[in-house]
């Protein structure tokens, strides 16, 4: 009897042997390593981050709203992050996706580039030159950008991506996709403004994303407001030339 139970507990050890060793003996089978998956053991520039950060162009103001939630791991480390920013002197809005030392980064280098190139476009082409193409700033800098100024609405990428968005609706991190549809359909509504159509939006990116909560910061630029500072800007300047 004793026999019997040692020969069938070496059956059923060696009938098991295949599927833990990945069916490695079977015919044309090949054992595959077994692979460890961490969420930030790797840099991929397609990732989509841990936030949401939303930019709506309409009636002649440009919102970005983002949500405060910082999460490490399974935890929320922080619920008060502030990612949305200006520069240039207030003329331009931007939030980003990603590590805040690298967000920040990019934002030094984004002005830099804006005090070389006042125009946006061109400016954010020449940063995602130098992003693209250093080899260095390629690796380490793990974040996306939205910005915005009174003309255009732009995503900036490692991978070399400058995206303009037509429609004036741009979301990015984990819940943008659900921001940038609510934002889609809730923008052609006439009572809604830039803002509430922000707030709305984020709100149910927030509801729907584990990654998004409610705390949101929000920096509008108002465009009419924008062009009457350059107005004035211009005839300040004109009368201090005929003053000389």
């Amino acid at each position: 009897m004793s026999l019997f139970l040692k020969s069938s507990a070496s059956l059923l050890s060696s009938a098991a042997r295949p599927a833990i060793r990945g069916l490695a003996s079977f015919p044309g089978a090949r054992a595959m390593p077994l692979r460890t998956y961490s969420h930030e053991s790797e840099k991929d520039p397609n990732r989509m981050y841990a936030t949401t950060v939303l930019s709506v162009r309409k009636n002649g103001k440009v919102v970005i709203i983002g949500d405060g939630q910082v999460t490490q791991g399974s935890f929320v480390v922080k619920d008060n992050a502030k990612k949305v920013r200006r520069l240039q002197d207030g003329k331009v809005i931007t939030g980003f996706a990603g590590a805040a030392v690298d967000a920040i980064t990019l934002f030094e280098k984004l002005e830099t580039k804006l005090e070389q190139y006042p125009q946006l476009l061109r400016a954010a082409v020449e940063l995602a030159k130098e992003w693209r193409s250093d080899k260095h700033l390629r690796r380490m800098l793990n974040a996306v950008l939205v910005v915005a100024d009174k003309d255009v609405s732009l995503t900036l990428s490692g991978n070399g991506d400058v995206l303009e968005h037509g429609d004036g609706v741009c979301g990015i991190g984990s819940g943008g996709i659900y921001a940038q549809c609510a934002a889609l359909a809730l923008k052609d509504m006439p009572d809604l403004s830039a803002e509430e159509v922000a707030r709305r939006s984020m709100k149910i990116a927030s509801d729907t994303c584990i990654y998004t909560n409610h705390n949101y910061v929000i920096e509008i630029l108002d465009m009419a407001a924008e062009e009457e500072k350059a107005a004035e800007k211009a005839s300040g300047e004109k009368e201090a030339d005929k003053a000389k």
